[in-house]
C-alpha cells in the first residue's frame, strides 16, 4: 500500500514531536503492510512550509529508518492567496513527490469562495487538486454533491482512512461511506499525525471500503491511484461519479 498523505516529520507541523515518534511511526506503517510514505506537512497561516528544510528533514527520516518504507515528500496545501502564488510560481515544491497531483487541504468550517477558480488556475498549470478529508467539513457533511461537482471539474479526493471506522464519529463515516458509494473518491490515506490516536494504519479502512465497494475498488484506492500520483500518470480508477440518490 502506498499512504499518499500523513505527517512524519518531527518537529515540523502538529505531527511528531520527536525523531523516535516519526521513526515509529514508519515502522507502523511497514509492519501495516505500506511500501512507500508521502511525508506532508501543513502549508498554512499557523505552519510555514519551506521546501528546502523539509526536504533535508525527509532525508535524516530516511536514513534513520532504513529502505522501507520509502519517503518521499508532499504538502497538505491550504488554499489561500499566499499559498495560491508560490504553489503557480513553483508547483514541484508542493506535489507528491514532484508529481502533477497536489493536496488541497479544505478547513473542517469553511470553503473559500473561489475555489473553483482555484481549481481552474491550478489545472492551467497542469496540477490536479486531491482534495483531502472533504468528509471532515461541516459544510460538506450537508452537501456532499459539491464533492461531486469539483470531480467533474477535474479534482481527486482522498478521504481519511479511519473516517471509516469510527474515528471521527458516526456524521463523518457516513459521508465517507456517501462518497465511496457514489464512486467520488481515488485515494485512502492515514493522515497520521502520531503512534497513538492518528495512527499510519490503511489496512483497517482498506478492508471497510472493500465492504463497500468491492475489494478491486479499495485496492485501487490504496494502491494504483496512489502510484499514479506518485508517478504523475493519470489514475487508473476514475470513474465519474453519479448522484444516484
Amino acid at each position: 500500500m502506498i499512504d499518499i498523505h500523513c505527517h512524519i516529520l518531527p518537529e515540523v507541523d502538529d505531527g511528531p514531536k520527536s525523531w523516535d515518534v516519526a521513526v515509529e511511526m514508519c515502522r507502523m506503517a511497514a509492519a501495516d503492510g505500506i511500501s512507500h510514505m508521502v511525508a506532508t506537512p501543513h502549508s498554512n497561516e499557523r505552519y510555514p512550509y519551506d521546501y528546502h528544510y523539509l526536504t533535508d528533514c525527509l532525508a535524516r527520516l530516511q536514513e534513520r529508518v532504513g529502505d522501507t518504507p520509502k519517503l518521499s515528500l508532499g504538502c497538505d496545501f491550504h488554499l489561500s492567496y499566499d499559498n495560491l502564488q508560490s504553489v503557480l510560481a513553483h508547483p514541484e515544491h508542493y506535489t507528491i513527490a514532484g508529481s502533477r497531483y497536489l493536496l488541497v487541504e479544505l478547513s473542517d468550517f469553511s470553503i473559500p469562495v473561489q475555489i473553483v477558480d482555484c481549481f481552474f488556475k491550478l489545472g492551467d498549470l497542469g496540477v490536479t487538486a486531491v482534495i483531502t478529508h472533504p468528509e471532515r467539513n461541516r459544510i460538506l457533511q450537508q452537501t456532499p454533491q459539491r464533492v461531486i461537482e469539483w470531480v467533474d471539474h477535474g479534482c481527486a479526493v482522498q478521504i481519511t482512512a479511519n473516517a471509516l471506522t469510527g474515528f471521527w464519529g458516526q456524521r463523518v463515516a457516513r459521508v465517507a461511506t456517501w462518497l465511496l458509494e457514489h464512486e467520488a473518491v481515488h485515494a485512502l490515506a492515514s493522515d497520521a499525525h502520531d503512534a497513538k490516536h492518528r495512527t499510519p494504519i490503511l489496512s483497517v479502512a482498506r478492508d471497510a471500503a472493500a465492504e463497500i465497494c468491492g475489494v478491486e475498488v479499495a485496492h485501487a484506492l490504496v494502491e494504483e491511484n496512489p502510484r499514479a500520483m506518485l508517478s504523475g500518470l493519470p489514475l487508473p480508477y476514475s470513474p465519474k461519479p453519479a448522484l444516484k440518490g
